[in-house]
Formats: structure tokens, C-alpha cells, sequence
């Protein structure tokens, strides 16, 4: 799998801004099959900085319901929480 394909898009939220800010911490979506190391090695090589660790969490696609019928089905994804080193940094949308 090359590098452009492991990481899907950077997910902002409130959450997400608020350990960047305290925790020094990105959250991405990744591909499903991509595994620590490759997450790594994935936001080493893009972003030129350096990681310190990767947690991956996988989110069950979760069934929508209205008036006790079924509404759609919204989709699973796997997420990676990357711990970035002292001083460095990802700025995705700074000022906005």
C-alpha cells in the first residue's frame, strides 16, 4: 500500500482541536488495512515530522432508526490518534 493511500483525510472537530492543542495529538481516518507501523512511517514521510506513537481505534458502523423503523446505516471507520514529538506540529487549518 503506498503512502498516499494509507491516510484518507485529517478529522477536525472539537475533540480533535483540543488534544492537538493539549496533547500534541492529530487524528486521521486510515485505510483498514493499515497498521501502526504504516501510519507511522505514513505521517513521517508526508508531514516531515516525527511521531512518538500511534493508537488505532476501528468504529462499528452503527445502525440509524426513526419512529422505531430502520433510517440508514451510517458507516464504520478506522481512526489513528498519532502522538506527535515535542515541538513539532501539523497545522491543518490554523486561523480558521
Amino acid at each position: 500500500m503506498h503512502m498516499t493511500q494509507i491516510l484518507i483525510k485529517p478529522l477536525v472537530s472539537e475533540k480533535s482541536t483540543l488534544l492537538k492543542e493539549v496533547q500534541n495529538k492529530v487524528i486521521f481516518a486510515v485505510h483498514p488495512n493499515a497498521n501502526k507501523f504504516q501510519v507511522r512511517d505514513a505521517v513521517e514521510s508526508l508531514f516531515n515530522v516525527k511521531v512518538d506513537g500511534v493508537n488505532i481505534v476501528k468504529r462499528k458502523p452503527v445502525q440509524r432508526t426513526k419512529f422505531g423503523r430502520s433510517a440508514g446505516k451510517e458507516s464504520g471507520m478506522k481512526k489513528a490518534y498519532v502522538s506527535l514529538a515535542a515541538g513539532e506540529k501539523i497545522e491543518f487549518f490554523e486561523g480558521v
